[in-house]
């Protein structure tokens, strides 16, 4: 793999990109090293969190496919304020089914928008899982739990795919920082 040199890049332009993956697959730990390492350099970016957007925004929203729907798209518009004014906008978000990411791209623009698949087996999450969520769903204690009794279909045009079982966390940000450059930046 090159490694890549950030000290001298500049945005061209602005770009939503979505890490999608079950629960603990790894989306928000890589979304928010590659926003250090863009923030590090002064690159205008933005992160949005699923689950810290719960807590506030989409606080009022349960997890019926109905909710999930609205969910994304709350954060659809959100990302097309950002992009309005020239940000990269990454989001870490299960974003579980291919109509929702669709819908996300139409909202945003299919120009602006681009996907990176999260990739980790179901065991490997439910490994990582320090909350319970799994075992609680398993357990029929959490209903419409994604992975376990709510579907998550995988994506058919993800831009990219890291599989964070099988690389630690510093070569996925490179990857992905790599993938970013050849989209919308250059030296």
């Amino acid at each position: 793999m090159v490694s890549i040199n950030i000290s001298d890049i500049s945005l061209k332009k602005p770009l939503s990109v979505w890490f999608i993956g079950l629960p603990c697959s790894g989306k928000s730990t890589l979304s928010r090293g590659v926003f250090n390492k863009l923030i590090e350099k002064g690159i205008k970016t933005k992160i949005l969190d699923g689950d810290e957007l719960r807590k506030g925004i989409n606080s009022n929203l349960g997890f019926t496919l109905s909710e999930r729907t609205e969910n994304i798209r709350r954060v659809a518009e959100i990302n097309k304020l950002f992009l309005s004014e020239g940000y990269l906008v990454l989001n870490a978000l299960i974003c579980p089914l291919q109509d929702m990411r669709n819908m996300s791209s139409d909202i945003v623009g299919q120009e602006l928008y681009t996907e990176i698949f999260v990739d980790a087996p179901l065991s490997v999450c439910e490994d990582r899982d320090v909350k319970g969520m799994y075992r609680k769903a398993r357990a029929g204690e959490i209903v419409s739990f994604t992975g376990i009794n709510s579907p998550f279909e995988p994506p058919v045009k993800s831009g990219m795919i890291i599989k964070t079982d099988q690389m630690g966390i510093d070569e996925s940000v490179e990857m992905v920082l790599n993938f970013l450059i050849s989209k919308i930046m250059s030296n």
